[in-house]
C-alpha cells in the first residue's frame, strides 16, 4: 500500500514537471557518454598497441601467405593464391614428415616427461619444511635464458661431458646424444621438460594446497596407504591443476624454436627440425616469405585445434573434479 502511494506521487509529481523529468534523463545521457568516452581514452594505447603489433602483422602475413615474396621490396609481392600451402602438404615435402611430426613429438615428450616430474617433486615437497626454498630452486631454470641452459646442456651431452661420464661410470658405453639421429630429439626433450618443470611445480604445489585436509584424515581413519591415497584422493583432485600444467606445456612446446637452435639447429639432418624453425629457415635463410607465413598459419591452426580441444577437457574435467 505505501508502495503504491509512493508510485502515485511520483506520477504525480512528474506530470505537473515534466520538463525536470526530461533535464534528469538528458544529464544521465550525458553522464553515460562522458563514460564511454573516457572508458575509450584509457583503452586507447592499448587498442593502439594491439592494432600496430598484432592486427597488422596478422594482416600481412595473411596476405604474404597467398603470395611470393623475396623479403625487399613492397612493390615485388606477387599474389599466388593458395600455392603456398599447396607447396607444403605437395609430395616430397618435408613440412608435413619430418618438421610437423617433429613438433608434435616434441610436444608430447616435452608434456609426458614435465607432468610426471613435476608430479613426483610437486607431492615430495608438499611433505618437506622449506617449501618456499624448495620451489624457487626448481623455478630457478625458467627464469635462466634458454641460450644458457641449451649450452650447458650441449656439453654435458658431448663425449667427454657430464652425462656419458655418469654412463661410464656405472658401465655403459657414451652415447652420441646430439649426432645420432635416433638419439637427438629425445635429448632436446629432456631439456626442454627440465627446463619447464618449475613452473609445472608451482601450479601444482597451489593445487594440493587446496586439497582439504579432512580428505587424508579420513582415509587414514580408514587405513589407506600412501599409493592408495595419491592414487584416489590426490590425483582427482588434482585433475584441473594438471590439464592446467598440459595446455600450457604443450602450447610451449608447439612454439619451441630457441632451445632447439641453440643445441641442434635442427639436425642432424631434419632429426629435430620442427615448425619455427623451419618457418625461420624458409623466411630469412632462404627468402620464401610466403612459404614461411603458409606455414606458420598451418601451425597457428594445429594449435588452435589442441587449445580448444584441452579447454573443453579443461572445463569437462574441472567440474567433475
Amino acid at each position: 500500500m505505501v508502495n503504491a502511494t509512493l508510485t502515485a506521487e511520483a506520477a504525480e509529481r512528474a506530470a505537473r514537471h515534466p520538463s525536470a523529468v526530461g533535464v534528469r534523463g538528458s544529464g544521465r545521457a550525458r553522464q553515460r557518454r562522458h563514460q564511454a568516452v573516457v572508458a575509450y581514452l584509457f583503452l586507447a594505447p592499448t587498442l593502439l598497441f594491439y592494432a600496430v603489433f598484432l592486427a597488422l602483422p596478422l594482416g600481412f602475413a595473411l596476405l604474404l601467405s597467398l603470395s611470393r615474396w623475396a623479403g625487399f621490396d613492397l612493390g615485388d609481392i606477387d599474389p599466388v593464391g593458395p600455392d603456398n600451402f599447396a607447396r607444403l602438404f605437395a609430395d616430397g615435402a618435408t613440412f608435413l614428415t619430418p618438421v610437423l611430426t617433429n613438433t608434435l613429438l616434441f610436444a608430447l615428450g616435452t608434456v609426458a616427461l614435465a607432468l610426471a616430474g613435476s608430479v613426483l617433486v610437486a607431492t615430495c615437497i608438499d611433505k618437506l619444511r622449506f617449501q618456499g626454498l624448495w620451489r624457487t630452486l626448481y623455478f630457478l631454470p625458467v627464469v635462466t635464458t634458454v641460450v644458457a641452459v641449451g649450452n650447458v646442456w650441449k656439453y654435458m651431452y658431448e663425449p667427454g661431458g657430464l652425462v656419458n661420464g655418469v654412463l661410464n661410470a656405472v658401465g655403459l658405453g657414451s652415447v652420441a646424444f646430439l649426432q645420432d639421429p635416433d638419439t637427438a630429439l629425445p635429448a632436446v626433450v629432456v631439456v626442454q621438460a627440465w627446463a619447464s618443470v618449475g613452473s609445472a611445480i608451482l601450479v601444482l604445489t597451489a593445487g594440493l594446497k587446496s586439497v582439504p585436509p579432512s580428505y587424508y584424515e579420513a582415509a587414514a581413519l580408514d587405513g589407506a596407504g600412501p599409493v592408495t591415497v595419491f592414487w584416489r584422493i590426490t590425483l582427482p583432485l588434482l585433475r584441473p591443476s594438471l590439464l592446467f600444467v598440459c595446455v600450457t606445456q604443450f602450447l610451449t612446446g608447439l612454439q619451441s624454436f630457441a632451445l632447439i637452435t641453440v643445441m641442434t639447429k635442427g639436425g642432424p639432418g631434419d632429426a629435430t627440425d620442427v615448425a619455427a624453425l623451419e618457418m625461420y629457415r624458409q623466411a630469412f635463410s632462404y627468402g620464401d616469405w610466403g612459404t614461411a607465413s603458409a606455414a606458420a598459419f598451418v601451425l597457428f591452426a594445429v594449435v588452435l585445434a589442441v587449445t580448444l580441444v584441452q579447454l573443453w577437457l579443461f572445463r569437462r574435467k574441472g567440474e567433475d573434479a
